[in-house]
């Protein structure tokens, strides 16, 4: 399902065309303005539920002496791995830790080393070292890719979640708003599956799925 499919869909469901509004500050909200909206609150949640592989990236950037900090990606959703290494050398992982870990491990920030955490580096680097982030990152939303990954493959819990906003925009009937959050919730159900669960496995090391018979 592409960008116009989507749009289309969500304006037939609901039965409306989201004419254009003008908002308490005097400013006007159009008609595509609102279902991006409802679109991109949808992409939101599911995003924060579901760990998708095809969400994680990879990128390399330099640990400098004395710095503490390193910046992150703009698309940074939350961090998978982060490994450093100098040169050819062995890439050495570091652990992640809460901020109070370090500031009790390391409380002085000219105490240096080679970092072994992260929240802050600990400690403080002390040469250059390159760094490896993989990390999970928000995609382009549909509303300006026009096709996605998630459009493709989960029309479905983009569709309901998209229907859960619009409708609730519309301070629809409670009985309505229930039946797309359990539709939502069962396209949600299948997504988790690949997301959470066949796409970390394999048959040969996790053996074949199964499924219960009832």
């Amino acid at each position: 399902m592409n960008y116009s499919e989507l749009s289309a869909a969500i304006q037939t469901y609901t039965e409306n065309n989201f004419p254009a509004i003008t908002l308490a500050d005097g400013s006007t909200s159009s008609s595509t303005a609102q279902i991006n909206r409802f679109i991109q609150q949808a992409e939101q949640r599911i995003y924060n539920t579901v760990q998708f592989p095809f969400l994680r990236k990879n990128v390399t950037g330099t640990v400098t002496p004395n710095n503490k900090y390193l910046s992150c990606p703009e698309d940074f959703l939350s961090s998978y791995s982060l490994a450093i290494f100098s040169g050819s050398g062995p890439y050495t992982f570091l652990l992640n830790k809460d901020v109070n870990f370090m500031r009790e491990a390391y409380p002085t920030p000219t105490d240096t080393g080679t970092p072994k955490y992260y929240a802050l580096f600990g400690p403080t680097p002390d040469a250059i070292y390159s760094a490896e982030l993989h990390y999970y990152y928000y995609p382009e939303s549909i509303t300006t890719a026009v096709t996605t990954w998630l459009g493709d493959n989960f029309d479905t819990v983009l569709l309901y979640g998209s229907l859960i906003e619009a409708y609730t925009f519309m301070k629809g009937e409670a009985d309505m708003i229930g039946l797309y959050e359990g539709k939502y919730k069962e396209a949600l159900a299948l997504a988790k599956r690949l997301g959470d669960g066949l796409e970390r496995q394999d048959a040969y090391r996790s053996g074949q799925y199964r499924q219960a018979v009832t």
